[in-house]
């Protein structure tokens, strides 16, 4: 008789299941981390293969983006978490295994996913991008995140605001503490302000419409999108907000350049700049930085209404093409040139208005561009310093005597707004330039909370807009 204990027989190995979606999010992500892209232009394309291959539909592809653009923005958050449950520096976890922690800490804490659900979709997309060792430890540590939700989390692993008011800012609120610092300082207020602001930012920004005047109506775009779909500008009379999302791409005014895709603070900009007051002469307009192209658009369809013309000009030649296919079928005059405009090929006093909307951070469209935020560091705004005042400093010479600069940045930090100004018109750094201050708040009308002015700097929690900046100058001599 045989005594030997028998053996149970092997469980089958099971081939790991490849969630679709999951799968997808994974793939942005890694391409977000390794090629420093942007994941507005590498989601898109991805989720058009997958309609086109059968596997999606609108609900995974929704799902998807919540589950890249939810992960991105809470990034800083979610890493303090999985800090707290395991045993090594967060540095030492690879980025791959972080990605499918931080997707899976997004599922748990900021969906409404079932925890199970959450868990073993998230251990799953392990085995299939990472193998079976490292799904375990995503497994472990998905278990411990279990035992609290956000709020529980967030208490155990952010100081109090009493104790560091930057550094429980910066986790609660998931930004790096360098870019709470300069938002505070340009906001100004209280906690209750830049609770706002930080809070804005991660919220998914609407998508809204510009209708360029002559050649398109926010009733023409209203009566595409559907009274269900569209919603009114807030502040400028030529946008219409989705209301519902869908794909702007797919209306025929936008499809034919008649209308487009932009930012209500961007037109707000590009408006004010056209109506400010000129002396004399106004048929010569710029637009300086003029890629991709938005601000132009809108610019070369007012100033064909009054009979100017639009010379838009950028210095980086792919961005130049952008800008043409931008302006191609607008029924004024204009031109479209490759040009450096620190080292302009035009004349001085050349033109009546000029829009120069300069390199910059970005910190004013964190909540379209989220994985900005972990790539910018804060010595990065001392590269922008010289090209930005240069930039104004040679608008100011282009423009006429009696014409008027709009010196624009997609930033609100101080030493990217009203520093380069104050320190162009004082001299520092080259030759003082006669100009004078044109107060900006008036040509934004019924825009509340604008400030003290001249200048104007709009906030996403305050203006639903990007937190886009305007100097109005004058050239007096």
């Amino acid at each position: 008789m045989n005594d030997q204990p028998r053996r149970r027989p092997a469980k089958p190995h099971r081939r790991p299941q490849k969630d679709p979606v999951r799968f997808l999010a994974f793939e942005a992500l890694r391409a977000v981390d390794e090629r420093d892209a942007y994941a507005n232009l590498v989601l898109p394309p991805l989720l058009k293969k997958a309609r086109a291959k059968g596997d999606f539909d609108g609900r995974d592809a929704a799902l998807a983006t919540e589950l890249v653009y939810g992960t991105l923005r809470r990034q800083g958050t979610y890493d303090a978490i999985v800090a707290a449950c395991i045993d090594r520096p967060l540095r030492e976890v690879d980025p791959p295994v972080l990605d499918v922690l931080n997707m899976g800490v997004h599922q748990l804490l900021g969906t409404r996913i079932p925890t199970h659900a959450a868990v073993s979709a998230s251990v799953e997309l392990a085995r299939v991008v990472l193998g079976e060792g490292r799904a375990k430890f995503v497994n472990a540590v998905l278990r411990k995140v279990t035992a609290h939700d956000l709020d529980g989390w967030v208490e155990k692993v952010a100081p109090s605001y009493e104790e560091d008011a930057e550094d429980h800012l910066s986790i609660v609120h998931s930004h790096p503490r360098w870019i709470v610092s300069a938002l505070w300082d340009a906001l100004g207020g209280g906690r209750a302000g830049i609770e706002d602001l930080l809070e804005a930012d991660n919220e998914r920004p609407e998508v809204t419409l510009v209708a360029r005047p002559g050649r398109s109506t926010t009733d023409e775009l209203v009566k595409a999108l559907g009274e269900d779909n569209s919603l009114p500008g807030r502040w400028s009379p030529y946008a219409v907000r989705m209301a519902e999302g869908g794909e702007p791409g797919a209306l025929t005014a936008v499809q034919e350049g008649r209308a487009g895709v932009q930012d209500e603070g961007s037109q707000l900009v590009a408006a004010a700049l056209a109506a400010a007051p000129v002396e004399g002469r106004d048929t010569r307009w710029l637009d300086g930085c003029a890629g991709p192209g938005g601000k132009a658009a809108l610019l070369a369809a007012l100033a064909a209404d009054r009979g100017a013309t639009l010379l838009a000009a950028e210095k980086q030649p792919h961005r130049a093409r952008l800008v043409e296919r931008a302006l191609a079928g607008n029924p004024g005059p204009y031109q479209v040139v490759t040009a450096d405009g620190t080292r302009p090929p035009w004349r001085p006093g050349t033109f009546d208005r000029i829009l120069m909307d300069v390199p910059c951070s970005g910190l004013g469209a964190l909540r379209r561009r989220p994985e900005a935020r972990w790539r910018r560091r804060a010595e990065d705004l001392e590269s922008f310093a010289p090209l930005q005042r240069g930039l104004l400093r040679e608008a100011l010479k282009a423009v006429r005597v009696g014409g008027v600069v709009g010196y624009a940045t997609c930033s609100p930090h101080l030493a990217e707004t009203r520093v380069v100004v104050e320190d162009v018109l004082k001299g520092r750094g080259g030759e003082p330039v006669e100009a004078e201050w044109v107060d900006a708040r008036p040509l934004m009308p019924g825009v509340p909370a604008l400030g003290d002015g001249p200048d104007v700097q709009l906030w996403p929690h305050l203006h639903g807009t990007d937190a886009m900046y305007l100097a109005l100058l004058r050239r007096t001599g």
